[in-house]
């Protein structure tokens, strides 16, 4: 026994027993948590707590305790409340992090659940602190969007288009049951409804229940025409099915705007839509809010592509590198359709070519599609009656060719020239490496795949925590927890030059630099998974 190292006797009683402070280090992150959450004015945020003058009870929680649990957790991957709670009666750091209060996990629940809009707050501030810090700088943002799973379940969910393929299936097996019941009773010459015979494979009771089902499929029909929606969550209102390649789930569309300098998170947002359309122009202004960059350069991938949202973005003086989507190219076979790129617009005497070279002239009829004005161009059915080219152009039901364009085409024109430019093509290459990183940290390493609250309010404030922990994260990972106190104390005293420029001396001398880093990491996954298949 002499040669192993002896514990201490756990009965033997201590003269000076350590203190909670003297067993968290002083690099510890919870001491960076401590020093930030101090110097939040808790009554701006106007966080919603318990109110703690009450004479017959006990005082409520401090509004930055529970902030300060939330953030420890969500950096540990611990975003359960009931997990929270076990955490603070058994975890040294969060003993010294609460000071030995210990709330329970209702109470820590109804902080996340209650303050939405304060944790959108504290995200956008730390926000602008980085871009005070010049750590955000605005140059160059990469905008992207991700499902996040919402807590409902699909069993839960009401969609039009099922309800009315069951109602119909109820109503075909209601048909079908009624005549094989008539034909059994005329087979045997008994009444119908006593039909007793071993060949009914149907009864009175299986049709009931049909007829149940179907009533509850109709009030689920009146349900959606009274909400004006194709589709409702019984459990969460505003979580919609979103699709993936591999499956449907109920989820969230969540946005952010990353900057290209240190990869941290400008703006977030979220949508309940399952697509990007119409989120291009929301992120820009959100990311150029913060920036306060009047240079802005803003780039996403092809799912953003909307003229409606470019032109939106031009007119605010946002300058976006979002490639086109794919048109559709010309099958290689005969009797080939001609595809509307073959159509070349004059912009002199304002008409389209076709590949026959007739004009197609605009006429004054507009059109509305998808809140888009739509100017007409169409070439007399005479032309195309006798045209050599009509098989690869139109239907034979369609007499004559019809183009369309968008009233506002020619800004798209010069976006397109624009896109072909060798600096654009640089910067859609580059996208993937700024914005893909974040989403990767926090849905693989982090665990924030999901969201815990429900309905659009509260998943914005939840979304809002996890974007901000994440930028707290690579904070103190860039500069280190002891500048990071520093920099608390600086914020205290409202002078941010001094820790700037040390800050900046820090970067410098460690040569940190975050997209090298990043690079040299896929790198080295790369070749790791080619060695597996060596």
């Amino acid at each position: 026994m002499g040669i192993y190292k002896q514990g201490l006797n756990r009965k033997q009683q201590l003269m000076f027993p350590p203190s909670l402070d003297e067993l968290v280090e002083e690099d510890n992150v919870v001491r960076a948590i401590e020093a930030y959450v101090d110097t939040l004015d808790i009554f701006k945020l106007n966080i919603k707590t318990k109110k703690s003058l009450i004479k017959d009870g006990q005082p409520a929680f401090h509004p930055k305790l529970l902030l300060k649990i939330y953030i420890y957790g969500y950096l540990n991957k611990i975003r359960s409340s009931r997990k929270l709670e076990e955490e603070i009666n058994r975890n040294i750091e969060m003993m010294w992090l609460t000071q030995g209060l210990r709330p329970s996990y209702k109470t820590i629940a109804n902080f996340r659940k209650n303050n939405p809009k304060a944790l959108q707050t504290i995200f956008k501030e730390f926000s602008i602190l980085l871009k005070n810090l010049k750590l955000i700088t605005g140059d160059l943002v990469a905008v992207d969007g991700a499902f996040l799973r919402a807590n409902a379940s699909k069993n839960t969910l009401i969609m039009r288009k099922t309800v009315k393929k069951d109602i119909a299936k109820i109503d075909e097996d209601i048909k079908n049951y009624m005549t094989l019941l008539e034909t059994l009773d005329k087979e045997d010459g008994m009444p119908l409804g006593y039909k007793n015979s071993s060949k009914l494979k149907v009864s009175k009771e299986e049709i009931d229940k049909l007829l149940t089902k179907k009533e509850q499929f109709q009030k689920d029909l009146d349900m959606l025409d009274a909400l004006g929606k194709e589709q409702h969550n019984k459990t969460d209102k505003d979580a919609t099915v979103m699709s993936k390649p591999a499956h449907n789930l109920m989820a969230y569309n969540s946005q952010i705007a990353v900057d290209d300098t240190y990869k941290f998170i400008v703006a977030t947002d979220i949508s309940t839509n399952g697509h990007d359309l119409d989120q291009l122009h929301n992120m820009a202004t959100r990311s150029k809010e913060i920036t306060e960059n009047s240079d802005i350069v803003v780039t996403a991938d092809k799912g953003y592509y909307s003229s409606k949202e470019i032109k939106k973005c031009i007119e605010d003086g946002i300058e976006t590198i979002i490639p086109p989507r794919a048109t559709a190219k010309t099958k290689k076979i005969k009797n080939a359709r001609f595809s509307k790129n073959q159509f070349i617009y004059n912009h002199e005497d304002d008409c389209y070519i076709c590949p026959n070279n007739q004009e197609l002239k605009k006429i004054e009829k507009q059109y509305e599609r998808d809140g888009r004005m739509l100017d007409v161009y169409r070439v007399s059915s005479s032309y195309c009656k006798i045209c050599p080219l009509k098989k690869n152009c139109l239907s034979d039901a369609t007499p004559n060719k019809q183009m369309y364009r968008w009233e506002h085409e020619d800004l798209i024109d010069s976006y397109t020239k624009k896109m072909s430019t060798p600096e654009a093509k640089a910067i859609v290459k580059k996208r993937g490496s700024i914005v893909e990183h974040p989403f990767g940290t926090i849905k693989r390493t982090l665990g924030w795949d999901h969201f815990l609250v429900r309905t659009k309010k509260k998943v914005l404030g939840e979304n809002a925590l996890i974007m901000f922990t994440y930028n707290f994260k690579r904070v103190l990972n860039l500069i280190g927890i002891v500048l990071f106190k520093k920099l608390c104390k600086a914020i205290q005293k409202n002078d941010l030059t001094q820790i700037r420029e040390e800050i900046a001396a820090y970067i410098l001398a460690f040569g940190v630099n975050f997209s090298s880093i990043l690079q040299r990491f896929l790198f080295l996954q790369n070749i790791s998974k080619k060695m597996r298949y060596l």
